[in-house]
């Protein structure tokens, strides 16, 4: 209660940097959490789907029971490879899978992949920003803090505790609570951002998989 006494008596300009703040942190968090819920869907799932796709002869099938597993990019990459072999098979059905019809196969997986991380690394920039810009937005509010400590030091002429507390305690606030925002904002950001180059590194050797066997299959 003391506290929040001190925050509503503070200097506006504090306040300001205060709810500046509290919506970095609060986003932060929904960041987080919907991250989190994200990358863990899509790591489970990319698990079941390999499985599936290893232990399967017919690409056919595993188109078909690729359905359930809508949260795994590996199921967008396999999804665009396959429909271009199902296009280059219509197309020209006697002609078998060349080099440069091959190639065809390659971009189509390049640009679901390039989809999907776009996917994953969604608001990871706001995570990044959060964790470098708020202990300076913090530092600018303790500065602010200690300005108004001195000023009142100059309006009353005296440097008593009770005279220099209060601004002392407001500077000290915004310090703790630009940490409070940044901490795990910064934590979280270089978690994420190691498990979804995992699933980059995934995606890619998923890719490499899938054009050998579209070689082996459909190749002269």
């Amino acid at each position: 209660m003391k506290l929040l006494k001190l925050v509503i008596e503070a200097d506006i300009f504090i306040q300001l940097v205060l709810i500046v703040l509290v919506f970095f942190s609060v986003f932060s968090w929904a960041v987080i959490f919907s991250k989190r819920m994200t990358l863990k869907s899509a790591s489970s799932q990319s698990k079941k789907f390999l499985k599936v796709f290893q232990r399967s002869n017919n690409l056919s099938e595993v188109n078909k029971a690729a359905r359930k597993y809508r949260a795994c990019p590996l199921v967008a990459l396999f999804q665009s490879g396959y429909n271009e072999l199902v296009y280059l098979s219509k197309s020209n059905p006697q002609r078998p899978l060349t080099s440069e019809r091959l190639e065809s196969v390659n971009r189509a997986l390049v640009k679901a992949s390039n989809r999907e991380i776009s996917k994953l690394e969604k608001m990871m920039s706001f995570l990044a920003t959060t964790g470098s810009v708020t202990p300076f937005i913090g530092l600018f509010g303790t500065v602010w803090g200690i300005m108004v400590a001195f000023q009142r030091i100059g309006i009353v002429r005296s440097a008593s505790l009770t005279i220099v507390a209060p601004g002392i305690a407001e500077a000290l606030i915004a310090t703790a609570a630009g940490l409070f925002a940044a901490i795990p904002a910064v934590i979280a950001y270089n978690h994420y951002l190691h498990r979804i180059k995992d699933l980059i590194t995934e995606m890619e050797d998923f890719s490499l998989e899938f054009l050998s066997i579209a070689e082996r299959l459909y190749g002269s």
